[in-house]
């Protein structure tokens, strides 16, 4: 179930003005809404896939790719920047128990990489987490949005996944649903317009998060 179009365009718009990147690429952004069983590109029934059993995650790291798997059907795979050779993503079996959206972000004491570099409030400019961070490995690993769309399907990031900012909240939304969280269009309507506003879930149900080489 994804987050309705007019929420998921606003949220990419404003996550990309807030760090203007050098380039942006629409990366599998949802399809169209489903009206009277049809969609509004094409005439014929559109049917959902069947899929039941709890929603698990799998990110292939040579592939750049997410995976979003309920029971044994795929409801969705996205492109992803993952961590640099001396930053590297770490791999094997995580939990998410916790996601934020509209994150603050503070340089990693003692990061080289880091140096110089000041924090940043949430929604402010020069923020690189855009719309929302979803830990799987509490507190420095996450997924993340970039404003930097041309990284994806590259090793870029130090350690993290980092997606599209439409995806990214695309993802969040099914974990939520999934984990015992679920929030309606006037929960995200606030997340929009209320960039400066630091919002933390916790998951009464943890999904599961395999990452591999």
């Amino acid at each position: 179930m994804t987050i309705s179009g007019k929420i998921l365009a606003g949220l990419a718009v404003l996550a990309a003005g807030a760090c203007a990147p050098r380039a942006s690429s629409q990366i599998g952004m949802p399809q169209p809404a489903v009206e009277d069983g049809r969609d509004s590109t094409n005439s014929s029934p559109t049917v959902a896939p069947v899929a039941s059993g709890p929603l698990t995650l799998h990110a292939d790291l040579s592939a750049r790719m997410l995976t979003v798997k309920q029971g044994g059907t795929t409801l969705k795979t996205y492109q992803i920047a993952v961590g640099q050779d001396r930053y590297p993503t770490p791999v094997g079996e995580f939990t998410i128990r916790r996601i934020v959206w509209n994150p603050s972000w503070k340089p990693p004491p003692d990061a080289q990489w880091a140096k110089g570099k000041t924090a940043k409030g949430p929604g402010e400019p020069g923020n690189p987490m855009k719309v929302v961070k979803i830990f799987f490995h509490d507190p420095d690993y996450y997924i993340h949005g970039t404003g930097d769309t041309e990284s994806l399907g590259s090793a870029a990031s130090h350690g993290c996944l980092r997606m599209d900012p439409g995806d990214v909240a695309d993802l969040a939304k099914m974990i939520m649903d999934n984990g015992g969280e679920p929030r309606g269009d006037n929960w995200f309507w606030r997340i929009i317009h209320m960039r400066r506003e630091e919002k933390e879930v916790s998951l009464d149900n943890p999904v599961s998060l395999t990452i591999a080489d």
